[in-house]
């Protein structure tokens, strides 16, 4: 009994003192914002709470402009409370919360102080300059694409910013850049810069195909989306890679002038970041109306690969007695990849089954499955040797899905076995990925032909979905993490665990295996595309290599950017593995990604 009534009497003087700091707060009205909620049940009446201070926040700010000056007074009302509620997950994070009064007759009280609000706003305009900063250097690398995506999703966060018209980004030179007016000047002079020419036309027997030169001040691009005009709607994306791009006409529109359209917004992309998502769904898209380019129609004599991009990296010298040279002997092999490129573009695939080992058709018929493989042009190939095999670099072919009517161009290379059979195709990196790696000759041709080698058959294995590789490939004590990352304490039953990121997601070599298994099941198509790649050779062992790299992954039901870095160790050439694969969506606070010196 004297327990119940201790019980009793904590509880109202629990209640007391609450109830005084309530009224507290509400009289100081200059330190907090504060919300009450009734509902039936806790959770109702604590989200009838934040929205009370939420529209308290709206109101605040709502004299702000947010790029919305042609709208009435009350739309922009509606539409700046709209904008102010993608804050409200941060904002939830912030306050305090009073349970007055539980179920059925729940009571709740919110409150937050006014400088906290300050800081939901600096977060987000931190993220929105590191996003302008990231277009800023991804159209340094002719990476079109990827300056189009970061630089419109800094102006989408920066209209949704109470301060937007004083957000300022320091460039290169130290010089102060005002966001509001930078962002869409550089946006446009993409456009204005960007030119498409006709390179080759294949007149086939119920539509018409061109072969696209894209190019960014008389520079091939380096990546381009874009979709085009097929007389009655606009067709699938199209990502061209390393200035190829291509489109199909029906026969009846191929009189009428050329155009496409360059994609910029990038919605389904957005997802990866729920409050760049959620700021994309309550506001209006920004119509540009540069990004339509006219094909220019006169049909060049241009080569639309004119450089290898393998031939001239890996020519770069260290000194006269290292430059890595192609084979010039290659009457054999030039005689059986005839033969290939006739049997695809003829669609006749059983005689090519002769020109490849057993492992290498199986190979090919996934790539054939993979889309609706065409060759786009028949390039002068280049051959190099690497170890017993012998490399063809490269064909452009593109790859058409119906998932999201989505389209891929990918250079493929083609490894030769000593006995002149075709053993194993790849997916060569993008341009500028293969001369970060082969442009370092402080390393000897065999380690920077291992590296390339490498990654390209990795990216190969999620595309063509091989699970069988990806398994041999990673250690069995392998360290994976494939998502945000934490710290954690050291391990010492495992030598790659010493270090600082966390074990937040990480899995085990049989669980990533497993949920890759289920990703290949669920989608029609994987696609890696890698940028930005910087290789290191770690200090404590000459064959231990660390690979951070920009990945951008498209999948028919998901799609993401992030940085990757995998830790390889290549004491067995013929079998390299992985002891560290990690993905981060952002680069850390000091603009790093995770490498070799945490591990």
């Amino acid at each position: 009994m004297k327990k119940l009534i201790l019980t009793i009497l904590l509880t109202r003087a629990i209640v007391l003192i609450h109830a005084q700091s309530i009224e507290q707060i509400k009289t100081d009205r200059q330190t907090y914002i504060w919300g009450e909620g009734t509902g039936t049940t806790v959770k109702s009446a604590d989200q009838n709470a934040l929205a009370e201070i939420i529209g308290q926040i709206s109101t605040q700010v709502e004299n702000t402009s947010i790029g919305t000056t042609t709208e009435t007074n009350n739309e922009f009302k509606r539409t700046w409370n709209d904008v102010v509620k993608t804050y409200s997950s941060a904002t939830l994070s912030n306050t305090e919360r009073i349970i007055i009064q539980s179920e059925p007759d729940a009571k709740v009280f919110r409150y937050v102080k006014r400088n906290e609000i300050a800081k939901i706003f600096e977060s987000r305009k931190n993220k929105i300059i590191e996003l302008a900063k990231n277009g800023d250097i991804a159209l340094k690398n002719l990476q079109i694409t990827d300056a189009l995506r970061y630089f419109y999703w800094s102006q989408t966060l920066l209209r949704s910013h109470p301060d937007a018209s004083n957000i300022k980004m320091t460039n290169d030179v130290g010089k102060d850049i005002l966001l509001i007016t930078w962002i869409p000047t550089q946006i446009n002079q993409i456009f204005v810069n960007l030119s498409v020419t006709i390179n080759k036309v294949e007149s086939k027997e119920s539509y018409t195909n061109y072969i696209l030169g894209i190019n960014y001040k008389n520079l091939p691009v380096r990546n381009l989306d874009y979709t085009y005009w097929g007389g009655q709607d606009w067709s699938n994306i199209v990502s061209a890679k390393d200035g190829i791009g291509v489109l199909e006409l029906p026969k009846t529109q191929t009189n009428g002038e050329i155009r496409i359209k360059c994609e910029y917004v990038f919605e389904g992309e957005s997802a990866i970041d729920l409050e760049l998502r959620d700021v994309m769904q309550k506001l209006p898209e920004i119509p540009y109306k540069n990004c339509y380019l006219k094909v220019n129609e006169s049909v060049t004599n241009t080569n639309i690969n004119p450089i290898n991009a393998i031939t001239t990296a890996l020519a770069i010298t260290k000194n006269s007695n290292e430059t890595i040279k192609p084979i010039l002997e290659t009457k054999n092999q030039d005689m059986i990849m005839k033969k290939l490129i006739g049997a695809i573009s003829n669609k006749n695939y059983a005689a090519a089954q002769p020109l490849f080992t057993s492992e290498g058709f199986v190979i090919f018929q996934s790539l054939l499955q993979y889309g609706n493989a065409k060759i786009l042009k028949e390039l002068e190939l280049k051959y190099f040797q690497f170890g017993e095999m012998i490399i063809c670099r490269s064909i452009p072919m593109s790859f058409n899905f119906k998932t999201n009517n989505r389209t891929f161009v990918e250079d493929v290379v083609f490894y030769f076995d000593k006995h002149n059979k075709i053993d194993n195709i790849t997916f060569g990196l993008s341009k500028k990925a293969v001369e970060d790696i082969a442009g370092n000759t402080n390393w000897s041709e065999e380690v920077r032909m291992q590296l390339i080698n490498f990654m390209e058959n990795y990216k190969t294995a999620y595309a063509l979905k091989r699970l069988d590789y990806i398994e041999k490939i990673f250690s069995d004590d392998a360290l994976i993490i494939t998502g945000r990352v934490t710290k954690t304490a050291t391990s010492p039953e495992f030598k790659y665990m010493n270090n600082s990121i966390v074990k937040f997601n990480q899995q085990s070599k049989s669980q990533y295996l497993k949920n890759l298994k289920y990703s290949f099941g669920s989608n029609e198509y994987i696609n890696l595309r890698f940028t930005d790649n910087t290789v290191k050779q770690s200090g404590k062992s000459k064959s231990v290599y660390g690979i951070q790299i920009k990945q951008d992954y498209f999948s028919s039901n998901y799609g993401d950017s992030g940085y990757l870095f995998l830790l390889i160790d290549f004491t067995d050439s013929i079998a390299p593995q992985i002891h560290v694969r990690t993905w981060q969506p952002n680069k850390n606070a000091d603009g790093s990604i995770y490498g070799l010196s945490d591990f």
